[in-house]
């Protein structure tokens, strides 16, 4: 039978992992939207949306590029705060995937990628409980 220690030890890994790649993924995306070695960006925009602009699509990928530093970053500080923000700017890059032009499996893994950041917001909130707080979850959490 596994201990309470161990499982929380396992719960802190993996909230770990998720704070590191929700935090990390978002800054790298939005530093490559300045240099495209990664993908073309600007192809991901919906033409609709892009006609609609007041300046060019590359212009607007830099602006969204700043955005998900920010996103980032504030994941990597707060990801209580900042996993809610990656999870709705994921699945708002999914919606407008889907009414654009055929990037439905990039709409799926963002979807997929909005959940992920979810279960990062939900294990961030356990994670900064006092122990006293989670005396009746059975589950004790640690922060080290």
């Amino acid at each position: 039978m596994e201990t309470a220690a161990l499982t929380s030890q396992k719960v802190h890994r993996v909230y770990t992992l998720l704070k590191l790649t929700y935090g990390l993924v978002p800054i790298v995306a939005g530093l490559d939207k300045f240099t495209n070695l990664l993908t073309d960006w600007d192809k991901y925009l919906n033409p609709s949306l892009a006609q609609m602009l007041p300046f060019s699509a590359h212009t607007f990928m830099m602006i969204v590029g700043v955005i998900e530093i920010i996103a980032g970053l504030i994941v990597l500080a707060r990801p209580a705060i900042g996993a809610y923000i990656v999870m709705a700017w994921l699945a708002a890059i999914a919606l407008t995937l889907l009414t654009g032009k055929g990037y439905l499996d990039v709409a799926v893994r963002d979807l997929v990628m909005a959940i992920g950041a979810y279960s990062l917001a939900t294990l961030a909130r356990t994670e900064g409980r006092p122990k006293a707080q989670e005396a009746g979850s059975g589950v004790q959490f640690s922060r080290g």
